[in-house]
């Protein structure tokens, strides 16, 4: 086997191997992934002209971690969203989806001596995240507190789990 396809083989085998791990960080990553649009702020002129330059370099893709826990009675659903208020977001059940929605707020600090420059980008986003098992939607429960919300969902009651006690003869 000549050295030129020794390298061409070993090159090939590399190729795969990334291509085979970024699919497979695709797959864990792609449901925290959230795409991010112009916000109404950014839409109205509300934000001044230095504002907009801010929304449309941060429209796109970002990451909004959520943590899903499931105990004997109810879904737990912990969502990372740091710098919003309580009345930023807006949750709803679909089917079973917990839908998260939410505007975030174009923020922007400035020193001129010694630079101090602080800019935070935003725009609306949309999450719908996949619930483990039926759950009574008109008893949910939410918090926002130090950037995370925590959404507690009881499940339906013919999905809790039940102890039976047997007894052994």
């Amino acid at each position: 086997m000549s050295t030129l396809h020794q390298l061409r083989e070993g090159l090939g085998e590399a190729r795969d191997t990334l291509v085979d791990g970024w699919q497979r960080l695709y797959r864990r990553a792609a449901g925290a992934i959230t795409r991010f649009t112009p916000g109404k702020k950014g839409r109205e002129g509300g934000a001044g002209v230095q504002g907009k330059a801010i929304a449309v370099r941060s429209t796109g893709w970002g990451v909004l971690a959520a943590e899903v826990f499931d105990d004997d009675d109810n879904i737990v659903v912990r969502f990372e969203a740091p710098g919003m208020e309580k009345a930023d977001f807006d949750l709803e059940v679909i089917d079973n989806y917990l839908v998260i929605r939410g505007e975030k707020q174009i923020e922007r600090e400035r020193t001129e001596g010694r630079y101090h420059v602080t800019e935070c980008a935003y725009g609306r986003f949309e999450r719908a995240i996949q619930l483990p098992d039926e759950v009574e939607s008109g008893k949910a429960r939410a918090g926002y507190r130090n950037g995370v919300l925590r959404v507690e969902l009881p499940k339906a009651l013919s999905r809790r789990r039940r102890t039976v006690k047997v007894d052994v003869d």
